[in-house]
C-alpha cells in the first residue's frame, strides 16, 4: 500500500482526505477547524522548510506527496516539490483552474496588496475576500472607507471595518443578502478558483461591481498536476492497485524460488 502524505487546508483536500486510509497522514498548516473524524492520522504545524519535510518523508516512509494546498501557498507548493526531488518521492498537486471573468464582469488585477490598496481609492465599501492579510492593515483604512472583511477565523473588528468569520461553500442567495446588508461597491478576491466561493462573483456580476482580483502566484512543477479532485483520486486508486498487484508478484516469486 502506498503511504501518502496530504497536504491540505482547503475543502477539496478534505475530500480527497476522506479517502485516505490509516496509514496515510493529511497535514495542516493550523488554521481553522481541524477535522476529527478521518480515517487517517492528521498533523497539524509545520514542517520546518524543504529540509524539514524531506526529513518527515523519510521518517515516515511516505512514498507520495500529494498537494491540495491553496492556489495561493506558493511557498508550501515549492517546498514539496523541492522535498520530493531531494527524497525521491513523487509530488502531484491539485492545480485548481481559475475563475475566468465572463461578459459583463469588471475584473482589475493586481500583484500585491499595494496594487489593491491603490485600486480601492474611489471605493467606499469594499468586501475583502483574502483571507487574513486585510487584518494587518485595520489602522491603515482610509477616512472615506468602511471594509467587510471575509476570513476563516474570528477577530475583532473596529467602528470601520466589520470581520465576518465563515468558511464556504456559500449560495447565491446568501451572498445577495449579504451584498444587500453592506451595500458593498466593489469586491476585493483571490483568483482562488472552484465552486464553494464563486457566488460573490455572481452576484458582483449582476450588480455591475468590479472585481479587485489578486494575481495567482506561480507554482512549481510537479511529476502530475490534476484539475479535479476525481481525476487525483483515480489516478491514486490505479497506483495502488498498480503497487499492490507488483507486491503480491514479488511475495509469489520468492516462495517459489
Amino acid at each position: 500500500m502506498t503511504r501518502v502524505l496530504l497536504l491540505g487546508g482547503t475543502g477539496d483536500a478534505l475530500k480527497l482526505a476522506r479517502r485516505l486510509t490509516p496509514g496515510d497522514v493529511y497535514s495542516l498548516a493550523g488554521l481553522g477547524k481541524v477535522p476529527d473524524d478521518l480515517p487517517c492520522r492528521v498533523r497539524v504545524g509545520g514542517f520546518g522548510g524543504s529540509e524539514g519535510l524531506v526529513r518527515f518523508l523519510q521518517a515516515e516512509g511516505i512514498e507520495l506527496i500529494v498537494d491540495a494546498t491553496h492556489p495561493y501557498a506558493a511557498q508550501m507548493s515549492a517546498h514539496a516539490a523541492t522535498a520530493g526531488r531531494i527524497a525521491k518521492v513523487s509530488c502531484w498537486a491539485l492545480r485548481r483552474p481559475p475563475w475566468e471573468p465572463c461578459v459583463g464582469d469588471d475584473w482589475r488585477d493586481a500583484d500585491d496588496w499595494d496594487a489593491m490598496r491603490a485600486a480601492l481609492t474611489d471605493f467606499a465599501r469594499p468586501l475583502f475576500t483574502l483571507g487574513r492579510e486585510p487584518l494587518a492593515h485595520l489602522d491603515e483604512i482610509p477616512a472615506h472607507q468602511r471594509w467587510t472583511i471575509r476570513c476563516l477565523d474570528p477577530h475583532p473588528g473596529t467602528d470601520r471595518a466589520r470581520i465576518i468569520a465563515a468558511r464556504g461553500p456559500f449560495t447565491i442567495e446568501g451572498e445577495r443578502a449579504l451584498f444587500d446588508e453592506n451595500r458593498f461597491d466593489v469586491v476585493v478576491s483571490k483568483n482562488s478558483g472552484g465552486a464553494a466561493t464563486e457566488a460573490k462573483l455572481d452576484v458582483a456580476r449582476e450588480r455591475g461591481l468590479p472585481v479587485i482580483m489578486l494575481r495567482r502566484p506561480s507554482l512549481p512543477d510537479v511529476d502530475r498536476a490534476f484539475d479535479t479532485t476525481d481525476a487525483l483520486l483515480g489516478a491514486l486508486d490505479a497506483l495502488r492497485v498498480e503497487n499492490d498487484t507488483r507486491m503480491i508478484r514479488a511475495a509469489t516469486c520468492r516462495s517459489q524460488s
